[in-house]
């Protein structure tokens, strides 16, 4: 990276004035006895002084709480620690609570669009009385605190009342896409004993209707301790082995009920968000209500000085952290749009066409879709008006140069924020800052709160190339992994490889200037069209495939793919199997049946061996190492480092 990278936009003092992080900054110097010039004093302030810094947001924020914030902090080192331990909360009574910050109840809460071109406007007024008569029909049927309930979910916002009205009634979330295949969603779900599934009967994509029909039979079958479905559609499910609760039905039954929004312990369990599952069975991460809460509103309201006036529009289905992260937006008193649908459906200017007609403020997407836009020839700047649109946030995969130069050229001249953090914090570890400077390619800065270093060779440092690490306690560390009693899992992904700091799983640049660079993941998660790919799904969906006897997911560098990344699969064939056109089809049909179709390779290649350890473990990031071309690190650990070269060889052959 250049020592001096241009500065692809720089707020002005009026900018700078009226940004929430300047009035917050002044806050934290009233709390301190000392003033902040600089971000970088007050982010250094906030990791020294982590106790004082969050509960200068709590106070700061409004967030609305009973009980005893002080001690803010308890117990030691990031993996120990504990926050607000006499703080009791509501996630639900602080989002709709967003409303006293717009000032208006009829103004717009959630608009809701599908790619048929159907909008639904659900008011501040509106979006409480739908959450308290769901919530008290949930209540009528049994839904209790503690109960985990699963979801398969469109995009839309009877999605979100249903969240919202499950959460506040103290139990727990867990929400994947419908487009995901049952095996996938039964190794996510299954390893919760769920007692309650909501669901739609079917989604649109591309102009096509999908039954969900048949994959919600086969999720009542196959998770045994439900008690009941609850189907979001009027459309009727097919017979199925639990009881079903309609709607409307519920919606009935609570008319009139009043509702008094429960508050809990700080950590107690709101969302449980799973792993990309890539060395086994995906990990159920279970995050709590105060930690995600106030994670998110420092996000929303300091790093992208969301507000009241901001209409929030970010592309991502029910399956992804960011989708709760868009929920959250509602505590800021954000207008919150949600779209179910293609991006290219009914044209390949779709979402261009949203952010128009919607006068979206704040448009958070990837570098998929910008390089989508440039392939597909769409100029947002040519065929809409954006006249509203003030931020672009990205993240999914890295954003590189060339897309801020997209943006700038072809979007609208606005600040571009690279954020990236992820499902295991539920939240950002770098990300924007409306009172800095943006450069290309760069994150702007590093999460308050969170004292972000590299590591590399047992040595931590605020600057240089290493894995990324968090080395001060913050409260959106995970609450636990469900099913992990002793907390041994936890510890093991996290805390095992650099004991008493946070290992986040990135390799990362962090410059002089404050700003990082993501280079990748270091875990084996793959990014193909910025989806999140956990190579052992793929080792599971295949492991019956007549004819395969092993076989090793890995990504390969393509300027032209989408993402600029595409899979490759490698196999080894069974005795007397030849790795014809049948074989790959097969594979290819498998793997969409029961992963999705982001998971069907675009090659699958033979290979004589796949590297292995000589404790007799696979080696993935030696083959990915080899395949874009770099030194292999751990070549000494390999018994067969002569399967490197056959990969190449097998790679390189037309």
């Amino acid at each position: 990276m250049s020592d001096t990278p241009d500065i692809f936009f720089q707020p002005d003092e009026a900018m700078i004035a009226a940004s929430a992080m300047t009035d917050f900054t002044a806050h934290c110097a009233r709390i301190a006895g000392r003033a902040f010039p600089t971000y970088e004093a007050l982010h250094g302030w906030s990791i020294q002084q982590a106790d004082a810094f969050w509960a200068a947001l709590l106070g700061w924020s409004g967030i609305i709480h009973g009980g005893d914030p002080s001690p803010t902090l308890v117990g030691e080192g990031v993996e120990g620690a504990r926050f607000f331990p006499g703080v009791e909360l509501s996630y639900v009574e602080n989002l709709l609570a967003g409303a006293r910050l717009r000032g208006d109840l009829s103004a717009p809460a959630i608009t809701s669009c599908d790619e048929s071109g159907r909008v639904e406007v659900i008011t501040w007024a509106g979006l409480a009385g739908q959450v308290e008569r769901l919530a008290a029909g949930l209540s009528e049927i049994g839904v209790e605190r503690g109960d985990r309930v699963v979801a398969v979910v469109r995009n839309a916002a009877d999605a979100i009342v249903a969240c919202l009205a499950v959460t506040g009634l103290g139990a727990t979330w867990s929400s994947t896409a419908p487009d995901m295949g049952l095996e996938a969603i039964v190794g996510r779900f299954g390893q919760l004993g769920p007692r309650w599934l909501v669901t739609h009967a079917a989604q649109r994509s591309g102009g096509q209707r999908v039954d969900l029909g048949p994959l919600v039979k086969g999720l009542v079958e196959a998770l045994p301790t439900l008690a009941g479905v609850i189907a979001l559609d009027p459309e009727p499910l097919p017979p199925l082995g639990a009881p079903v609760h309609a709607r409307a039905a519920l919606d009935a039954a609570g008319q009139g009920a009043s509702i008094r929004w429960p508050r809990v312990p700080f950590d107690h369990p709101l969302f449980t968000l799973f792993s990309s599952g890539t060395t086994g069975a995906p990990k159920c991460i279970v995050h709590g209500v105060g930690g995600t809460l106030l994670q998110h509103v420092k996000e929303h309201r300091l790093h992208g000085d969301l507000g009241p006036g901001d209409t929030l529009y970010f592309h991502t289905t029910a399956g992804w952290m960011m989708w709760n992260w868009l929920v959250s937006a509602l505590a800021s008193g954000v207008h919150v749009v949600v779209y179910d649908g293609s991006i290219a459906y009914p044209g390949p200017d779709a979402l261009v066409r949203l952010l128009e007609r919607e006068r979206v403020t704040v448009f958070g997407t990837s570098p998929v879709y910008l390089q989508y836009l440039e392939l597909s020839g769409v100029r947002p700047a040519e065929i809409a008006d954006l006249s509203a649109l003030r931020l672009v946030m990205s993240t999914g995969a890295v954003l590189y140069p060339r897309h801020f130069d997209f943006v700038r050229a072809h979007v609208k001249a606005v600040p571009v924020h690279s954020i990236s953090g992820g499902t295991d914090i539920i939240g950002c570890v770098v990300l924007g800052n409306p009172n800095l400077p943006v450069y290309r390619g760069e994150s702007p800065c590093k999460a308050l709160g969170l004292d972000v270093r590299v590591i590399h060779g047992g040595a931590t440092s605020a600057e240089g190339v290493g894995e990324l690490v968090c080395c001060a306690p913050f409260p959106s560390r995970p609450v636990s992994f469900f099913g992990d009693e002793g907390g041994e899992r936890l510890r093991a992904a996290y805390f095992a490889e650099n004991p008493g700091v946070w290992t986040h799983g990135d390799f990362v640049e962090l410059t002089g200037r404050g700003t990082a660079r993501i280079i990748g993941r270091s875990d084996g998660v793959l990014n193909i069209k910025g989806v999140r790919i956990g190579p052992a799904e793929i080792y599971g969906a295949l492991g019956d495939v007549e004819g395969l006897a092993d076989s090793m997911a890995l990504s390969a560098e393509d300027p032209a793919a989408f993402g600029g990344r595409r899979l490759i699969l490698l196999v080894v064939l069974g005795q007397g199997a030849a790795l014809d056109r049948q074989l790959t089809l097969r594979i290819k049909r498998t793997l969409k049946e029961r992963c999705s179709v982001n998971h069907v390779p675009e090659r699958v290649i033979a290979v004589p061996s796949l590297p292995t350890t000589h404790s007799g473990k696979r080696s993935e990031r030696a083959a990915q190492d080899v395949l874009d071309g770099r030194p292999v690190r751990n070549r000494h650990a390999l018994r067969n480092p002569e399967s490197l070269e056959a990969i190449v060889a097998a790679f390189e052959a037309p």
